[in-house]
């Protein structure tokens, strides 16, 4: 596993596209919309890891509800897997909790599970991997 991302939640884009841009001497290489999760995204690359700003489309979207009850900050941090459902499987035996162990498309080309944050000391824990 290597870091892939970091994810953000921001309440504008914009204003945080425009500080990140700043922060890091560069643009954003990609911004898109997952619809499924009412999110629209924006990546920059830091290193060999990238950071994932967040803003949320609509009331019901995860990140309204994160923005809501915690304010911007982290969200997440992702970490890059060779095969997701091996690494599924094994953490299932290790006993950690998913949201969800079926992997969803997710933004910048990836196959995305969550796992739960009462069994990642409190973090939201994203395994991402490459679409075939």
């Amino acid at each position: 596993m290597k870091i892939e991302h970091l994810g953000i939640a921001v309440k504008s884009l914009s204003d945080s596209d425009n500080l990140f841009a700043r922060l890091l001497g560069k643009s954003n290489y990609k911004q898109e919309s997952v619809e499924r999760e009412g999110v629209t995204t924006s990546f920059y690359k830091a290193g060999e890891s990238k950071i994932e700003l967040l803003e949320a489309r609509n009331p019901e979207s995860p990140i309204t509800k994160f923005l809501d009850k915690k304010g911007e900050g982290i969200h997440h941090i992702a970490f890059g897997v060779e095969n997701i459902q091996t690494e599924i499987e094994r953490l299932k035996k290790e006993g950690f909790i998913f949201i969800s162990e079926e992997p969803k498309e997710g933004a910048d080309n990836k196959l995305v599970v969550f796992l739960h944050p009462k069994s990642t000391n409190g973090v939201l824990v994203e395994l991402c991997q490459e679409k075939p």
